[in-house]
């Protein structure tokens, strides 16, 4: 997906060390506590504490910089022992319960254990940490006890902590300020200058540039409460801030409130169904960020909490029914940073669509690549399909007529840069060594190979990417007739039409009853079973007779584990559940193969995915579907094993049971009626209803209860404003 971590290559192979994300950084090790706003997160451990070890991830970071790399607590300088930590549901507060150990002056037993009890309350909001100390004593005495905070901050770009090798670096310094204030800051070498502040209530009684102590007096009963703000600047000095804990904390609840109010709302039958959809949803408007274009899902914490084109377009698509805005957001983002200009060393050509964007020092010196890369063969054709899609969802021609220019230079992109031998397939191959190898959602650097398990050599044309390009000429025609353009609506559905029969042609493997993987630079199929195939079910481009080929393979024991249906089948040269690619599961991947299934109308297969993958998740931390997770077959009594870098949350998993959902009920959107006709309605074993509340139609909304009756599926409409309306077919 993104740059990855790195397995063991073969001898002589190059893969793409210097972006991948090592293998030591283990995040299931630390099971970090994440909180996210904006373009700020932050990793704590479960004390609530920056640890501040070697290769450690934790830290708060803020545009792609760690801005704080050490914050630890102690009590009477020990450390506290812990008694819970959690993330609240909407994932806006992290609390930490905390107690004292046994403190002893020499021998004497001055302080029993479970004396103290200190809350830990932390939110981020606006480029800043919010922490509120709350100490009670429960002795019958009073004590007056040292509380102590260190901290710290190595000013390391994001890239840095994943395992960038700097020769040089800006500088650092730190000051205290003010009594109750310390200021670090880092002249970076790309003349950006980044603070961070440090401010503490009430005045501590030591103020170091690094520690902090105060000594507090605490009668029989008594709570007393410590405030430590740490505020992330670029550019500009943050100020001194005093008594905004609660203010801030009221302003950050209210934007998220403001925010989901936006979407329908899913509820259902089943409780463990439940926390999950909430869970996703929590997730998905955390991930979520405000941006002058609307919002926009950021791809995940903690290695890709930025806009990457690919990832936005899918979550955008996979939560359309849900909150159309979303897209909205998406397209308008990726309309105004499209290329406009060749430029190799970003992978850019006129016309291409982002594939991601950093803020971070490494990336404005160009050290990386990433400022704005556009190393990505599937987010243009991807980018037109969402244009279409949304237009079909929300009947908004206002937003269409915008974007229609944007649509029809990344239809142009196809048509030259994309096919650039003109066989009428989009290949990719990177423009310059410092780019990605693989340019297609799995760019691992082994993820294209041959049935002998070759490395395939470029340029590569991927079948998946060649659905995509279908799909977008499908949905730029019905754009380009309602916009009134029928002779482009016309010659673009003769493009869509050739590429088909072409398709059916080059790419079907009879020997392995699916469709190629890929075809190398010397036109050759790598005859691969891979669930790529899957995805061209999603696009339309697969013919009746192989669409149900393609299904019931990848529903079959090489490809299904119990869990999902894994990345690559287990018959393949290449197979290794443990991998990033070839072999585990992706949730995202299997949505999508999930909406495939609904367009060609294999809903047996989508119950079954649905309830393996509701099953995964049941087993996860937190009801949250990771990024991915291993490939092993599911054992009774044992949930999935789960992959040791996956991002959680990530937001086209977390977007997954929404488009699951959808694949089931078959809701569709007619604009010009104004109706939503729900198309052969089924609902697995796991579930007896669903209900689905404040779902947009136009200027109104409505609401609907779908109930099982063994093998069918009734509809009742429970509310409704404006004038929606609503039909089923059975």
């Amino acid at each position: 997906m993104h740059h990855v971590m790195l397995e063991d290559p073969d001898e002589g192979s190059l893969p793409d060390i210097e972006y991948s994300i090592p293998a030591t950084a283990s995040l299931l090790e630390r099971r970090p506590q994440t909180l996210k706003h904006g373009d700020t997160f932050g990793l704590f451990d479960q004390y609530g504490d920056i640890p501040a070890r070697d290769g450690s991830p934790e830290g708060l970071y803020h545009a792609d910089m760690r801005c704080l790399s050490k914050l630890q607590f102690r009590i009477e300088r020990k450390r506290p022992l812990l008694l819970s930590s959690a993330v609240q549901d909407d994932n806006g507060v992290l609390s930490t319960d905390l107690t004292n150990p046994d403190i002893f002056d020499g021998e004497q037993l001055r302080l029993p254990r479970d004396t103290i009890h200190i809350v830990r309350s932390k939110f981020l909001w606006q480029g800043g940490c919010y922490e509120r100390l709350r100490v009670h004593n429960f002795s019958p005495h009073t004590h007056t006890i040292e509380l102590t905070l260190l901290f710290g901050t190595d000013f390391a770009d994001l890239f840095e902590v994943r395992g960038h090798q700097r020769t040089t670096r800006g500088r650092r310094s730190t000051v205290v300020d003010a009594p109750d204030s310390v200021l670090f800051q880092y002249a970076g070498l790309d003349d950006v200058t980044r603070y961070t502040r440090v401010t503490l209530e009430p005045v501590p009684t030591r103020l170091n540039p690094g520690s902090a102590r105060l000594l507090i007096t605490l009668s029989p009963g008594e709570r007393r409460s410590v405030f430590i703000s740490v505020l992330c600047r670029e550019g500009e000095i943050p100020p001194v801030m005093h008594r905004r804990f609660a203010p801030s904390f009221r302003a950050a609840r209210q934007a998220m409130r403001q925010s989901t109010a936006r979407a329908a709302w899913v509820e259902t039958s089943n409780a463990l169904l439940n926390e999950l959809f909430c869970r996703s949803m929590a997730d998905l408007y955390t991930l979520m960020t405000d941006t002058p274009f609307g919002p926009y899902p950021y791809a995940g914490i903690p290695w890709f909490s930025t806009p990457f084109g690919r990832d936005g377009i899918i979550t955008a698509i996979q939560f359309l029914a849900i909150d159309p805005d979303v897209a909205k957001g998406v397209l308008r983002f990726l309309a105004a940073t499209q290329a406009r200009e060749h430029n190799p060393a970003a992978d850019a050509e006129p016309g291409k669509i982002l594939h991601e964007t950093r803020a971070g020092e490494l990336a404005r010196l160009g050290e990386v690549p990433f400022r704005l890369y556009y190393g990505s063969v599937d987010a243009t054709p991807l980018f037109v399909s969402l244009a279409g899609l949304h237009l079909e969802r929300t009947g908004d021609l206002e937003t269409a007529r915008a974007l229609w220019p944007h649509v029809e230079a990344a239809l142009s992109w196809i048509d030259t840069y994309g096919d650039r031998d003109g066989d009428g397939f989009v290949e990719y191959f990177r423009a310059t060594e410092a780019g990605l190898a693989n340019q297609g959602w799995k760019d691992s650097y082994d993820a294209v190979f041959h049935a002998d398990g070759r490395l395939a050599e470029g340029p590569i044309a991927l079948c998946e990417v060649q659905g995509y390009v279908y799909a977008a000429r499908r949905h730029a025609a019905e754009m380009a007739r309602l916009l009134g353009h029928e002779d482009r609506a016309a010659a673009l559905d003769a493009q869509a039409e050739r590429l088909r029969v072409q398709f059916e042609a080059a790419f079907w493997c009879e020997e392995i009853g699916t469709y190629a993987l890929a075809l190398d630079g010397a036109k050759a199929p790598c005859c691969v079973r891979a669930s790529n195939a899957g995805h061209l079910l999603f696009s339309g481009i697969a013919s009746p007779e192989r669409a149900a080929r393609v299904a019931d393979q990848l529903m079959g024991s090489a490809f299904f584990s119990g869990w999902g249906i894994r990345t690559v089948a287990a018959t393949e040269a290449r197979y290794n559940p443990m991998s990033y690619h070839n072999g585990s599961v992706w949730p995202h991947d299997n949505a999508l193969i999930a909406l495939g299934f609904a367009r060609y109308g294999f809903k047996e297969h989508i119950k079954r995915l649905f309830t393996a993958l509701f099953a995964a998740g049941a087993y996860m931390e937190l009801r949250r579907l990771p990024e991915l997770f291993c490939g092993f077959q599911r054992l009774s009594n044992r949930g999935p094993t789960l992959y040791p870098v996956a991002c959680s949350p990530q937001a086209w998993a977390s977007a997954v049971p929404f488009a699951l959902l959808q694949a089931c009920i078959g809701a569709e959107f007619e604009h010009g009626s104004g109706n939503v006709r729900f198309s052969h309605p089924v609902l697995p074993e796991i579930v007896d209803q669903v209900s689905i509340r404040g779902l947009r139609v136009g200027s109104g909304h409505l609401g609907v209860l779908l109930r099982r009756f063994g093998q069918h599926v009734s509809l009742n409409v429970i509310e409704r404003s404006g004038a929606p309306g609503v039909s089923i077919t059975l």
